[in-house]
């Protein structure tokens, strides 16, 4: 048999093979089952054969061909290598899964698994092998976060996706969180899908944070949304809220005459670029005094937002940049929309979940085999801002010497 095969030279070969060794394994284990081979008498045969049912098995060989012999009393499955209700190994399962995962749409996945030899892959079929991913997804987003705390810093921030519910195509909204452990490594606390971006939807996802343990955070980082900025002051007292100066900047924009913009951004900037806390506050001042005369809607709008986009400054220097704007979340947004975009409408909410909730656990599994986000040293420094406590050094005794 092998001689024949090999001197046919088919580009199957592998595939053909592998069917012709696991029907024989069947018949095989078909034989012993009967208690005697097929087609000889024996005082042991507990039962016979009664021919074949043919099922295809894809495989990352392509598709086999598996003739599963039936007996005349009972049933035969073989277990150890099929799955009831499925057609494919679970190795080809993960693999689809993780295409999925990649971005690779259900459509052109039939193209993708064709050129492995495999006869056809539904759209169907891999929704439903990407439902795989489910259990990992739910059991990230559910997570405790109490070990990891406390969560000095946090940054939210919503996604607009689409998704077809009762018959039409409706928007709804991604909550994203995510925070700087106790360790300093960044961690994606939790995503949610709401209908709208409104103050019960935040709500209920920043009491789902800390009902798993989210503590100890200093600093909130988002837009100024303000359902957003109320489920802060609800549910985190003990934090402030630094709006992005990003997300401002473009506020302000909106309300400065466009032939004044330029001068204006280069004042606003001018106010982030001091070397320390006193400097930040004395330059905002000298800005807001410049505007008044010749723009005081912008200096209004300006003295207003004053807390708000200032609040970095209560903390360590070295750590403005990470803390002043939502541009790292922005980042991770675009590395979801690339995914995203590829499937353009989703079916239900469950598979828009699934499909964030692994792109943001292959995420967050990155940012803990990598290096630190913050130091510890200016994390312990960021805990004492808005308490009591203090870093203080103990005295040092000398005892006396003695002769």
């Amino acid at each position: 048999m092998l001689e024949e095969q090999l001197a046919q030279a088919s580009p199957d070969l592998l595939r053909e093979l592998l069917q012709t060794f696991i029907n024989t394994l069947l018949s095989a284990e078909a034989d012993a089952v009967c208690g005697a081979a097929y087609g000889t008498s024996s005082p042991d045969r507990v039962n016979r054969r009664n021919g074949y049912r043919h099922r295809d098995f894809d495989t990352r060989a392509g598709t086999l061909d598996i003739a599963v012999p039936k007996l005349r009393e009972g049933t035969y499955f073989p277990e150890w290598l099929l799955e009831r209700r499925k057609r494919a190994e679970r190795a080809l399962t993960s693999v689809v899964a993780t295409c999925y995962l990649l971005g690779v749409s259900t459509r052109r996945m039939d193209k993708l698994v064709q050129s492995l030899g495999i006869t056809t892959l539904s759209k169907s079929q891999v929704s439903e092998m990407a439902t795989d991913l489910d259990a990992h997804v739910e059991e990230f987003r559910t997570r405790s976060l109490a070990e990891a705390g406390p969560f000095t810093f946090v940054a939210a921030d919503a996604l607009v996706l689409k998704v077809r519910e009762g018959g039409r195509v409706v928007p709804v909204h991604a909550l994203v969180a995510t925070g700087v452990n106790a360790d300093g490594h960044r961690e994606v606390l939790g995503v949610q899908v709401t209908t709208s971006e409104d103050g019960a939807g935040w709500l209920a996802f920043f009491r789902d944070l800390t009902a798993r343990g989210l503590s100890g955070v200093k600093l909130v980082t988002s837009d100024a949304h303000r359902g957003l900025v109320h489920a802060i002051t609800a549910t985190l007292p003990g934090a402030s809220w630094q709006r992005c100066r990003t997300h401002y900047a473009a506020n302000l924009m909106s309300a400065t005459p466009k032939t004044s913009w330029g001068w204006v951004k280069a004042l606003l900037h001018s106010v982030y670029d001091q070397p320390d806390t006193e400097a930040v506050h004395a330059q905002f001042d000298r800005v807001v005094d410049a505007l008044a005369d010749k723009l005081p809607a912008v200096a209004e709008h300006l003295e207003t937002a004053r807390a708000d986009i200032l609040a970095f400054t209560a903390f360590p220097k070295e750590i403005w940049r990470q803390i002043w704007s939502n541009n790292p979340n922005e980042r991770l947004n675009r590395e979801i929309r690339r995914r995203t975009d590829v499937v353009g409408t989703f079916p239900d909410r469950p598979s828009l979940i699934r499909l964030i909730g692994a792109v943001l656990a292959e995420q967050h599994d990155e940012w803990a085999e990598g290096r630190r986000y913050l130091g510890l040293d200016v994390l312990t420094r960021s805990q004492t801002v808005n308490t009591n406590e203090e870093v203080t050094t103990e005295p040092t005794t000398i005892a006396a010497l003695t002769a």
